[in-house]
């Protein structure tokens, strides 16, 4: 009777542990490691996507603070206005230069 709680155990044992690897996909990882090039492959794809989120995100971020500097400008607050104001020239100057 022992052996067979014991045996029980381990089989128990060896699912759990079989479902853990299910879920952890390792098969999928060394698959990955079998064929570089489809790693370098996803990872290039995956850095190509990371390095437009940030350009965009970037972009919608420094245009949120250009337009804020234009509405703080427009208030004609004394000592910070004219900071401003010369912060938004700098900036309209630099995009008439780019194009």
């Amino acid at each position: 009777m022992q052996t067979q709680d014991r045996t029980e155990q381990i089989f128990k044992l060896t699912s759990s542990i079989a479902q853990q690897l299910e879920k952890s996909r390792i098969t999928e990882y060394i698959g990955l490691l079998n064929r570089p090039w489809r790693l370098i492959w996803l990872n290039m794809l995956a850095g190509t996507a990371r390095g437009v989120g940030i350009a965009i995100g970037f972009t919608f971020f420094a245009a949120t603070i250009i337009y804020l500097l234009q509405v703080l400008g427009a208030l004609n607050l004394p000592i910070i206005g004219d900071y401003i104001a010369d912060i938004v020239r700098i900036v309209q100057r630099q995009l008439e230069l780019d194009y």
